[in-house]
């Protein structure tokens, strides 16, 4: 079974009270104005992670929101990768977006490798417009970039916008949930891409659901929820890991807009270790 991380990102809602009502930004620029002040930094990291903890986790998938390249200093940096190895925790992915040029690029790995990660996932816009660097970039750092499902609506698509994996470097970093707003299996997705996975988010959601005009990712028809309580087929995802033996990073992802997902997690990491263990 692979080691199972937490997404910080499933605390996007907490600094807007958990009633974020306009969409990722809102909860993102709350979360960056609340962790970059150098002075509060290391006791507000440290909560972070201390509360990951509890709930079970050694492994934690850092979001740009709680340490962020675009804003990090070298003195956070370092701060953070003392409170990580005093804890004995992890970081396999460094997840958001990662830039439009090369520069940004760079900072992205710089990070990246700083904090022990090994990929980088979820977007890049300069994967589009400077491949060559991007790739250069990578195998400079020792990284990977995994490519998130999204807007992509199908695993056909997914593997056009991966498209060369120049020599594993860049790949998919897998979204359940997202596939499940898509209306496409996430488990038959898992096997359609297996030589492109390079991580994997576990998310479920509601039953889709549209509100025309709404900001909220809600009513978009992306309401997560607990692992096993929505209609992505979680089990059957598991499944699919197993037939392709999989042992990249996995995360558990849910990131409410209106409460504070932690035990919601913490039963979706006992779960998915139960899932896992099944014959």
């Amino acid at each position: 079974m692979p080691k199972i991380s937490f997404m910080s990102a499933n605390f996007v809602a907490r600094e807007v009270g958990y009633t974020m009502t306009q969409g990722w930004g809102e909860g993102d620029a709350a979360a960056v104005n609340h962790f970059r002040p150098e002075a509060t930094f290391r006791e507000r990291f440290a909560a972070l992670l201390d509360e990951v903890r509890e709930l079970g986790f050694d492994a934690i998938d850092l979001w740009t929101g709680h340490l962020g390249w675009a804003w990090a200093t070298e003195r956070q940096i370092e701060t953070a990768r003392e409170l990580l190895a005093e804890r004995s925790m992890t970081v396999p992915t460094l997840a958001g977006g990662f830039g439009n040029t090369p520069e940004e690029f760079r900072r992205a790995c710089r990070l990246g490798k700083a904090i022990g990660a090994e990929v980088l996932g979820g977007g890049a816009g300069a994967v589009v417009s400077h491949r060559k660097e991007v790739v250069s970039l990578l195998n400079e750092y020792d990284l990977i970039l995994g490519l998130e499902n999204h807007p992509e609506k199908t695993a056909s698509e997914m593997r056009a916008r991966v498209g060369d994996p120049a020599g594993g470097r860049i790949g998919v970093a897998l979204d359940t949930g997202w596939f499940g707003t898509q209306g496409y299996p996430a488990a038959k997705a898992i096997g359609e891409l297996s030589d492109l996975l390079v991580g994997v988010h576990l998310k479920d959601i509601h039953e889709p659901k549209i509100v025309a005009g709404s900001p909220r990712l809600a009513d978009s028809g992306h309401e997560t929820c607990a692992l096993g309580d929505g209609v992505v087929g979680i089990e059957d995802c598991i499944r699919a890991l197993k037939t392709i033996d999989f042992k990249g990073p996995v995360c558990i992802e849910h990131e409410p807009e209106d409460h504070d997902p932690r035990e919601d997690c913490r039963a979706s990491r006992e779960r998915v270790r139960k899932w896992w263990s099944a014959e």
